[in-house]
């Protein structure tokens, strides 16, 4: 099976790296007790979920695009939320903005070089609680050989269990980044000045987790 092929919702539970050890006052008092029952481990629902980007293109129009294919493995910590871990891995192939010439530009040498580089990898290194229901989650990002830090800011937005017994949890998330500090350097100047295609990309993160082993169901089919 390809692993970047869409995946099916398992009742199999990920492994996970070793997680922090826990630390008594690292959950500031503003933290919801009621998330200390989201604890534990999740996955992504690709059909559910967004993993995409926006650029301003030639100065006067923003172009999004999203990556259509990844893993992932997630560990959240409602009682101390340092605990709580992310790891994500996109397939670079599979960037999709709508327009096909385009795309193929964007995978090719002069940007993510797919063929070469065919993995992203977000990692995360620390998480903290910035305000109710908003984290910061730092971690590495590595775009082609290139890993730097980033800061990734996630809102919650809500839990609920559907009808198969499955526990759901949505976040957004977003950062900005300059994607000539990863070696995407590639651009073209614009008569009037100003490059046609921004070096500022915005990541967005609209996630639905699903809880890796249903509370109390049999799960899907």
């Amino acid at each position: 099976m390809n692993l970047f092929s869409r995946p099916h919702t398992s009742r199999r539970t990920p492994t996970l790296p070793p997680r922090p050890a826990a630390n008594p006052t690292a959950a500031p008092t503003l933290l919801d007790p009621a998330l200390a029952a989201l604890t534990g481990e999740w996955i992504i629902d690709p059909a559910h979920s967004r993993i995409g980007f926006s650029v301003r293109h030639a100065m006067v129009t923003t172009v999004r695009g999203a990556f259509t294919e990844y893993k992932s493995r997630l560990y959240f910590d409602g009682r101390d939320p340092s605990r709580s871990q992310a790891e994500i891995i996109l397939s670079t192939a599979s960037v999709d903005t709508g327009v096909e010439q385009r795309d193929a530009h964007l995978v090719g040498r002069d940007f993510l070089d797919a063929a070469t580089h065919p993995r992203m990898r977000f990692q995360s290194t620390a998480v903290r609680l910035k305000a109710p229901d908003v984290y910061v989650m730092a971690g590495d990002l590595t775009i082609k050989s290139t890993t730097r830090p980033v800061d990734l800011e996630l809102t919650y937005i809500g839990n609920v269990t559907d009808p198969f017994g499955y526990q759901r949890v949505g976040f957004d998330g977003t950062t900005t980044i300059n994607r000539t500090d990863w070696g995407l350097a590639y651009n073209s100047r614009l008569a009037e000045g100003g490059a046609m295609v921004s070096e500022t990309v915005r990541l967005q993160f609209d996630i639905a987790a699903i809880r890796t082993v249903p509370e109390g169901g049999q799960g899907m089919p």
